[in-house]
């Protein structure tokens, strides 16, 4: 669950933390660039003596290692027909994202998709509150992923007043049978909580505001997350304890370190399931048919994309 919050950080440390925070997030995306281009991690990053780039090595080996599982995890649910559902809960900045981008980033996006909805609309307010969640759950030999789910109704939806008590009591009544429905029709409904402090996402907003290319992620709803954490507190508590199911449990997934927070919550899910490599014939390569009176025709000058690089 969430651990207390922790004496506010001097000045100095916070802006190094920030920094630090904001460096790492580049260097992942390049080295996770670079292992695309080389086929493995670089080896620069495991320079002797170097503790960080010990342990940043150690991380996207296993990284590595845990998506070539997840690749065959997938070929296991297509070639078997499996439905999957995943959902990715917890505050704003906890994870959630980084964790899914980790997931999908080697897999068959018609296989495993995402599932990201925006606020409903008028029309989907005056629907069953599950209906517009349904049309997105798996058919055969499908994955989805949930990022945010049904349980806003929980949690952003109940603290920002955006829904009553009342409609708050019939979720809590409702989303147990919904579940078990799900789990009964065949699908594997997996809950995860990601869980972090009050100091790192303090940290987590800081950094997005100072970096260009994460301020997108700082809404008006984010900045309100941080006024009321409290009564985040206390919805997140009432949640777990009321729609914790044996057929649909909760996971919490401690997430102050992203990288841990990304390799368990992975592992995990890869031991939920019973997958196994699935066997496939060797692929051959068909040689090129040519045929002598094809003529290639030329492409105009004018609708090339100029090459500045």
């Amino acid at each position: 669950m969430d651990r207390p919050a922790l004496p506010p950080t001097d000045p100095d440390t916070l802006a190094r933390r920030i920094e630090e925070d904001l460096l790492d997030g580049y260097d992942e995306e390049f080295e996770l660039e670079l292992e695309d281009r080389l086929g493995q991690p670089p080896e620069d990053l495991a320079l002797d003596g170097d503790e960080h780039r010990l342990q940043r090595r150690r991380y996207f080996q296993e990284l590595f290692r845990l998506q070539g599982e997840l690749v065959k995890l997938q070929d296991w649910v297509a070639s078997t027909g499996q439905k999957v559902v995943v959902l990715f809960e917890g505050r704003d900045s906890a994870g959630k994202g980084g964790a899914i981008k980790r997931i999908t980033q080697r897999l068959n996006p018609r296989v495993c998709r995402v599932v990201a909805l925006p606020a409903p609309n008028d029309r989907e307010r005056t629907q069953w509150y599950f209906q517009r969640y349904v049309p997105h759950l798996p058919a055969g030999g499908e994955i989805v992923l949930f990022d945010r789910s049904w349980y806003n109704r929980a949690g952003v939806e109940r603290v920002m007043g955006f829904c009553s008590e009342d409609e708050v009591e019939e979720f809590f009544r409702a989303v147990p049978e919904f579940e078990r429905m799900l789990v009964r029709s065949g699908i594997r409904l997996v809950k995860y909580w990601f869980s972090i402090t009050d100091e790192e996402q303090h940290l987590r907003f800081l950094g997005r505001i100072h970096d260009p290319l994460k301020q997108w992620k700082l809404s008006p709803m984010d900045l309100q997350s941080r006024v009321r954490w409290e009564a985040y507190t206390k919805a997140k508590e009432a949640m777990l304890e009321r729609t914790h199911i044996a057929e649909a449990p909760w996971w919490v997934v401690q997430a102050v370190d992203k990288k841990k927070a990304r390799l368990n919550c992975i592992h995990h899910l890869l031991s939920l399931l019973p997958y196994e490599e699935v066997v496939k014939p060797p692929v051959e390569l068909p040689p090129r048919v040519r045929h002598p009176d094809y003529i290639r025709r030329p492409v105009p000058a004018e609708m090339f994309v100029p090459e500045l690089y």
